[in-house]
């Protein structure tokens, strides 16, 4: 377990020293047999019990003196594949994760090294920490953006089709963004409405500000998987022409080969009194006038641009 006083930065501190802080707001980190254990030195009146195997979306619950929830932040190098999960609790004094992975430690050293503040308080802790979450994204989407050009233009030099997979897994990957940002923004909606007063109201400005920051992250998300949708009509459109082309190719050969087939039918009959059967001249005769024909269709079909 892992105690922490919110000073000019996240101090990490002794058990004793977490029970002697007086006014200090706190984090802690404990793993669930920890919680079993040690729930009642933080005096919240609940009776959590989570179990991080069973957690599924990331969400908060108003409880009578305490409030409630649980994380599951997809990991951005596996999205769809793995998450971190794990549970919290907190109240006016400070906030408890319950955590077996790793994760929410993680999280709170790196805003031990990174951060300091003025101004310390829960909020401002709750700010750092819930911003972590989303830190790399932006630049996660910018390379997705990037990678969807690269894209486009492949398709539109004819040699898109194997890539087309790799637009549907971004696809997937915007879509478990958008779904988790939905969930963190109905959470923060939780901490925003401060129904048991645990927050200061000088201090909401915080929350007001992530809310603010997650509507962009939203926003930026619902772009990128417009940008997806656009590629894969592109892909399609394309597909179409190539299509189209290809049929008219077909049709220009089935078109010119029609009164040559008609001519080869009609001499093929070998009829006793055809005359241009035994005509000294006759097969010459054909030989032109097939040529001209195929030679007046080709004409015909480039200038009317079908070719």
């Amino acid at each position: 377990m892992s105690y922490y006083l919110l000073e000019d930065t996240v101090r990490p501190c002794t058990a004793e020293e977490f029970e002697g802080r007086g006014t200090l707001q706190y984090a802690a980190v404990l793993t669930a047999p920890e919680w079993e254990k040690e729930r009642g030195r933080f005096d919240m009146g609940i009776e959590l019990e989570p179990d991080t195997a069973d957690i599924h979306n990331t969400k908060a619950e108003v409880n009578y003196d305490s409030m409630t929830g649980t994380f599951c932040i997809p990991d951005r190098k596996a999205l769809g594949e793995r998450d971190f999960c794990f549970a919290f609790a907190l109240d006016e004094k400070g906030v408890v994760f319950i955590d077996d992975s790793g994760k929410a430690e993680k999280m709170i050293d790196v805003i031990r090294r990174t951060k300091h503040w003025r101004a310390p308080s829960l909020e401002r802790f709750l700010y750092d920490f819930l911003e972590l979450i989303v830190d790399n994204d932006l630049a996660l989407m910018e390379r997705y953006e990037d990678e969807l050009s690269r894209i486009e233009d492949d398709i539109l030099a004819a040699e898109g089709e194997e890539n087309l997979m790799r637009v549907n897994e971004i696809r997937s990957d915007v879509r478990e963004l958008l779904v988790h940002y939905e969930q963190i923004i109905d959470m923060t909606q939780e901490f925003e409405e401060n129904e048991n007063g645990f927050f200061n109201e000088d201090n909401l400005r915080y929350i007001h500000l992530f809310m603010n920051l997650m509507a962009r992250r939203h926003d930026s998300a619902v772009s990128l998987r417009d940008h997806t949708m656009q590629v894969r009509d592109l892909y399609h459109a394309q597909l179409e022409v190539r299509q189209n082309r290809i049929m008219t190719l077909l049709t220009v050969v089935t078109t010119i080969f029609m009164p040559l087939t008609l001519i080869a039918g009609w001499y093929g009959m070998n009829f006793r009194y055809m005359p241009e059967l035994e005509w000294h001249y006759g097969y010459p005769l054909v030989f032109i006038v097939s040529v001209v024909i195929a030679v007046s269709c080709l004409v015909f079909f480039k200038k009317k641009k079908w070719l």
